[in-house]
């Protein structure tokens, strides 16, 4: 037996994706060799941070949530709160990384994930290990915990194979889904399910600048998001209204995207800012690097001179795509 998605491709569905595919160009064009990028990027990571843990009732706000990933206290909310938030990073910041390697996706890189997401947090279970309670989901019964490994076993062997036939707006729908029917981990399926789906746009290079941040779509209107995954089973598991809301959800997403896209370039300098490779590299070494950089960090990891490093960084600092926290011979670099 095997996994095999039901969903019929509608004139309407092909218009969103239609859609999509225009706006994704727009905003690959215009994101080509501009110094704002990686600040688009920290402000979506925040986002989704704030939205995937709203979802489940966190109730740090966005502001909080961007000065908890600068290393702020927030000593109002309880630890839980935080901490969740924290996963969260955690748990994205590896699917950034592991993004980049085309290995098949494995029941071990599944406990890792849920690992860092559920750290500390499950009201029961264990993290990182499927779940061998039976749980309820509102009106949802999951399948007995003794089928979840096979059944998980089915669903990554698509995943890793006939997957690719289709476009990964659809197949990171249908995992997103599928994950939460089956519910294999006793908590945090919620945060988990909607990190594959994330996870599933970077490995298919739909995002390769990490922009676009869904989950506040379907935070924003919450009843709506559980209706509609409520609504599969009602349909005998056929996913084509699923993929109806969640492609309008990328569509809405990156919409939102391109706005901002404007709004960054309206801001910036009348004189482009070209980026040297130098810098972008360090710009990527500083988005994986949310407690910054030390200089001497800096000029190994660049492998330049103490010189080469602040000729390097001047433009960034200026361009304010970079922070300096400190003296520039004890502070760190940050992206700003």
């Amino acid at each position: 037996m095997s996994f095999s998605p039901q969903f019929t491709v509608t004139a309407a569905l092909l218009r969103e994706l239609e859609t999509i595919a225009d706006l994704k160009a727009r905003i690959a064009a215009a994101t080509v060799q501009v110094t704002w990028t990686p600040r688009l990027a920290a402000d979506s990571r925040q986002r989704g941070a704030h939205a995937s843990t709203a979802i489940e009732g966190n109730p740090l706000t966005l502001e909080e949530v961007r000065a908890l990933e600068r290393g702020a206290t927030l000593p109002v909310h309880p630890e839980r709160a935080r901490r969740e938030v924290l996963n969260y990073f955690a748990g994205l910041r590896w699917v950034e990384k592991r993004a980049k390697q085309p290995k098949p996706v494995t029941h071990e890189d599944l406990f890792r994930l849920h690992g860092l997401l559920a750290s500390d947090v499950m009201d029961q279970g264990e993290a990182g290990r499927y779940r061998s309670i039976a749980v309820r989901v509102g009106k949802h019964l999951p399948p007995p915990p003794d089928m979840v490994s096979c059944l998980m076993r089915e669903l990554l062997a698509w995943w890793n194979g006939p997957s690719a036939e289709w476009s990964p707006v659809l197949t990171s729908a249908i995992l997103h889904y599928q994950f939460e029917d089956i519910h294999p981990f006793a908590d945090g399926n919620g945060r988990a399910g909607r990190m594959l789906a994330l996870w599933e746009l970077y490995r298919r290079g739909f995002d390769t600048h990490h922009i676009f941040s869904v989950d506040e779509f379907f935070w924003e209107d919450r009843s709506r998001y559980y209706a509609r995954l409520s609504a599969v089973p009602a349909a005998s598991g056929d996913l084509t209204a699923w993929l109806g809301y969640t492609t309008e959800g990328v569509r809405v997403t990156l919409e939102r995207v391109w706005l901002r896209v404007q709004q960054f370039a309206a801001k910036s300098s009348k004189k482009k800012t070209v980026l040297r490779p130098s810098q972008e590299r360090l710009l990527h070494l500083l988005r994986d690097r949310h407690d910054g950089l030390a200089p001497a960090e800096i000029w190994d990891a660049l492998d330049v001179t103490k010189q080469g490093a602040a000729h390097i960084l001047a433009p960034l600092l200026k361009a304010k795509l970079v922070t300096r926290i400190g003296t520039r011979k004890t502070g760190r670099y940050l992206l700003t």
